[in-house]
């Protein structure tokens, strides 16, 4: 973090602690890449921070904000409940009356300085489908008038706020951006302390730091659960040691395909798989989980033919994957350790029944998750339900639902679990066209 050190620190010579030393982070080289060296002794907080600051996701949905920053830029009494109604443009519009446009269209403006540099003008507007068409009008004209900021990890946004008279307070907003995402923190000009400097350059601290406070908030999202068929038989049928290696060979491999679209790794039980999908400014999560489904199926079946020829064994190994939709509350289950998302509701139980509903690698999905596809979306992908006839024949029905009751014998005791989604509308996905 030598960029935070460089755009920090550099205004800060001769600036020193209180017992008279230089107090800046000592900046070493190591491989070639500069690195902050820790002050002893020093540890701050996120509520150690006395400028405003606050974190946005990158629909801009405030995910942690200070006091501070909701006193003198944020402006509510308590955040609201729904993600959308969290969007830090909306909260702008709202925290700053008429009369004091002067303050607030800057802020604006640095927000989509912030914005410029991930998202195209299009998905901006996107995300501001809950304000006044006069409010999107004006932002959109603000969008090519913002300026383009540059950096990989941090950008430094200098902006001028005025106030009574002819006074002008000049700032500097420093974002620090997360895969989460960015982390705001407005400074005076001149003003930036050397221990604040350490802090943010100690990133990993930093976004565990965010991670823990991070606001409950009601949201909408897309549930995957996959779950490895016959686990316990093949438990028992390799070394130990060589079964954590094949449920860690999973997980490696079906990682990236998770971060490529989207997916937030949530809480989770043995050897299963539970990942939520959040509305993105550029993509709809809906279509991302599908495709997400769809592509660690593909993965699951080369491991499986790896490890068919490592064991010369006819074992077929399958993830069995259930999709469902829903709003439901999403927060965090901490320990000392370990930060792990958390979705409360039925939308994930009801993923978790479809996942022990499916077979043989096979992915169910519910109506209400299809339902939310667009015509064209929906056009890509290959789903039904299959039929029997009156002669005994199968043929698969394109487009069509079925309650769950209806494809089992739910009085066996083997179903119990199921009974509680019997009247649940799903469909079995066959196919993803990717296009």
């Amino acid at each position: 973090m030598a960029e935070i050190a460089v755009r920090l620190g550099g205004r800060q010579d001769g600036a020193k602690g209180e017992s008279g030393r230089q107090s800046h982070p000592v900046v070493a080289s190591h491989g070639g890449h500069d690195i902050v060296q820790p002050t002893r002794g020093l540890q701050l907080t996120l509520d150690d921070i006395v400028h405003p600051s606050y974190m946005v996701n990158y629909n801009f949905e405030v995910t942690w904000y200070n006091e501070v920053a909701r006193e003198k830029i944020l402006g509510f009494d308590a955040p609201p409940p729904g993600s959308e109604s969290r969007s830090i443009f909306l909260m702008l519009m709202e925290s700053f009356a008429e009369q004091d446009l002067s303050r607030r269209n800057p802020l604006l403006r640095l927000h989509l300085a912030f914005a410029k540099a991930r998202l195209s003008k299009a998905s901006v507007i996107g995300l501001l489908k809950n304000m006044a068409p006069a409010d999107v009008e004006l932002i959109d004209g603000m969008y090519d008038d913002a300026a383009t900021v540059t950096g990989q990890t941090v950008v430094e946004v200098p902006y001028a706020l005025h106030g009574a008279g002819d006074e002008t307070e000049g700032w500097q907003a420093y974002g620090i951006y997360f895969r989460e995402g960015i982390l705001i923190v407005h400074i005076p000009a001149g003003q930036a302390e050397p221990g604040l400097l350490e802090f943010l350059s100690r990133r990993d601290i930093v976004i565990r730091n965010l991670l823990r406070k991070r606001l409950p908030v009601l949201t909408p999202l897309a549930v995957m659960v996959a779950d490895l068929q016959n686990s316990v038989k093949i438990c028992s049928e390799l070394p130990p040691e060589e079964y954590f290696e094949l449920i860690n060979e999973i997980w490696t491999a079906m990682t990236p395909v998770f971060r490529r679209y989207y997916g937030t790794h949530g809480k989770h039980v043995g050897d299963g798989m539970v990942y939520y999908f959040f509305p993105q400014p550029d993509s709809n999560y809906i279509f991302n989980a599908l495709a997400c489904a769809q592509e660690i199926r593909q993965e699951m079946r080369k491991i499986s033919k790896q490890w068919q020829l490592r064991k010369n064994w006819l074992n077929e190994l399958y993830l069995n994957t259930g999709l469902h939709e829903g709003q439901e509350w999403l927060g965090t289950f901490q320990s000392a350790t370990s930060v792990e998302f958390a979705v409360l509701g039925d939308t994930i139980n009801h993923a978790a029944r479809l996942s022990d509903f499916a077979r043989f690698g096979a992915i169910w999905a519910t109506k209400n998750f299809v339902s939310k596809l667009s015509t064209e979306e929906r056009k890509r992908i290959e789903f039904g339900i299959k039929r029997s006839t009156a002669d005994g024949n199968e043929h698969f029905v394109v487009s069509s639902y079925s309650q769950l009751g209806s494809l089992l014998d739910l009085k066996s005791e083997r179903y119990e679990k199921l009974r509680e989604i019997a009247h649940l509308p799903i469909t079995e996905i066959r196919g993803v066209r990717f296009d």
